[in-house]
């Protein structure tokens, strides 16, 4: 029987195997990489706001502390979106006749609350606790980043599950002592910097964090990375 095809077909076909390969790789790369750009996570993204409120305007430079607007970080699952009285304690007596602060004023007339863009939003399938996190001794800017110099506020990480997983794994490496939870300007320990905690001073952070997992006394980290820890 005549040969169908010619032997060069036999490159073509090989050629085309391995294209086919590589251009599936390269879309599954692009894939993966588009999943965790800011297109999808808005890490790094601003968004507009009923008013251009400066964190590190109210933190830095004013000092106010985190829990003044955010009261029930410590004891709820949510941080809590201050009221507009809660603005007006300060802005009834300064700026008071400042335009960008109209509609702070018009919500506090009207009684109708201002409405914030969220950032840090998780889907609605994951259970995620404030308070547990603060009384286990996370730090605010562990997961919001350096809100002290934000002049508008942006999600620092991306707050997809591989990056919860990353301190869920091992929470040594993240732990601070709780009265430095709310301080912005906390480091981890250093030769220079030791961090002190009952007495004793330690200059390196994993066995600072061994010391609160213990203390403040962490499930395992089996428990931890379970599935329905999150997922409830």
């Amino acid at each position: 029987m005549a040969q169908i095809f010619h032997r060069s077909i036999n490159l073509y076909s090989k050629a085309s195997i391995v294209a086919v390969v590589l251009l599936g790789g390269a879309a599954f790369a692009g894939l993966f990489a588009f999943e965790r750009s800011p297109y999808i996570t808005y890490q790094g993204v601003t968004k507009p706001q009923p008013v251009p409120f400066s964190h590190q305007h109210h933190v830095a430079g004013l000092g106010i502390d985190c829990r003044y607007c955010h009261t029930s970080v410590e004891t709820s699952n949510y941080a809590s979106i201050p009221p507009t009285k809660t603005c007006m304690n300060c802005h009834s007596q300064i700026w008071t006749n400042a335009a960008l602060l109209e509609p702070v004023r018009e919500s506090y007339r009207s009684g109708h609350s201002l409405v914030w863009s969220k950032l840090n939003d998780l889907p609605d399938y994951v259970y995620f606790n404030h308070s547990i996190h603060i009384n286990k001794g996370v730090g605010c800017n562990t997961c919001h980043g350096p809100v002290d110099k934000m002049p508008l506020m942006y999600a620092a990480n991306t707050l997809q599950m591989e990056w919860c997983l990353d301190c869920h794994r091992a929470p040594e490496k993240f732990l601070r002592p709780r009265d430095e939870v709310f301080n912005m300007e906390y480091r981890q320990p250093s030769g220079d910097k030791p961090v002190a905690v009952d007495g004793t001073s330690y200059t390196d952070q994993e066995a600072l964090g061994t010391v609160l997992v213990a203390k403040y006394h962490l499930r395992n980290v089996t428990d931890i990375t379970s599935c329905s820890t999150c997922h409830r």
